[in-house]
C-alpha cells in the first residue's frame, strides 16, 4: 500500500500540470487589450489659511465676529463709562489698542488704533502709508472730521451694502492712524458711538 499512497501526490501534481496552456491567440488578446484608463486622483483643495489671532478680517478679530453677539467667556468687556445702553464700547486685554462697538447686542465695528500690532492679511496696519493702503485698497477718499488735509478717510465703496467693509483713517503725515471693519452706519461713526 505504501507505493500507491506515494503515487497519489504525483498523480495530482501531474493532473494540475497537464492542463493545457491557454492558446496563444487568447493570451495575446488579454495582453493587448488596453486597461481602462484610471483618472488620476485630484488633490484635495488647499483650505484658505486660517488668519492668526492678530489678523483683522471682514469677518472679525479672534472670537469677535461682525454681526454676531460677543461670545460667552470672551475677553471683550465694556470699557469705562458708556454713552448709552444700546451702543457699548468693548476692549480686551488680549488686543491692546483695539476696541469694538456693539449695538443691539451685536458687534457692529472693530477698530484698531495706535498701540496695536494687529494687521490685515495683506500686512497693512496702523502706521502704513496711504500709498501702501491704496495698492491693495484703492478706496475713495472723504475729508477727515478732525484732521486737516492730507488727513482723510478711505472707505470701501460697498460700505453701504450691509456687508462688513473696511475704512482707514489717514493722518496728517499720510499714514494710517486707525483702521476699522464693520457695517454702516456704525462703521462711519467718528466718536465711538456717534
Amino acid at each position: 500500500m505504501k507505493p500507491i499512497f506515494s503515487l497519489v501526490p504525483l498523480a495530482l501534481l501531474a493532473a494540475c500540470s497537464s492542463q493545457s496552456p491557454p492558446d496563444s491567440e487568447q493570451a495575446t488578446d488579454e495582453v493587448s487589450t488596453p486597461a481602462t484608463p484610471v483618472a488620476p486622483e485630484k488633490a484635495a483643495p488647499t483650505p484658505d489659511p486660517v488668519p492668526s489671532a492678530n489678523t483683522l478680517t471682514l469677518a472679525g478679530l479672534g472670537d469677535l465676529r461682525i454681526g454676531k453677539p460677543v461670545p460667552a467667556g470672551s475677553s471683550w468687556s465694556a470699557e469705562g463709562a458708556q454713552a448709552s445702553d444700546s451702543c457699548i464700547v468693548l476692549a480686551s486685554p488680549d488686543y491692546p489698542g483695539a476696541y469694538a462697538i456693539t449695538e443691539g447686542g451685536k458687534v457692529r465695528r472693530i477698530s484698531i488704533g495706535q498701540r496695536s500690532k494687529i494687521k490685515l492679511a495683506e500686512g497693512i496696519g496702523v502706521g502704513a502709508t496711504e500709498a501702501a493702503v491704496k495698492q491693495d485698497f484703492p478706496f475713495p477718499a472723504t475729508p477727515h472730521k478732525y484732521v486737516d488735509a492730507p488727513g482723510k478717510y478711505l472707505t470701501a465703496p460697498n460700505a453701504d451694502s450691509g456687508d462688513p467693509a473696511l475704512m482707514f483713517e489717514i493722518d496728517s503725515d499720510g499714514r494710517v492712524s486707525q483702521m476699522h471693519v464693520g457695517t454702516m452706519p456704525t462703521l462711519g461713526y467718528v466718536e465711538a458711538c456717534s
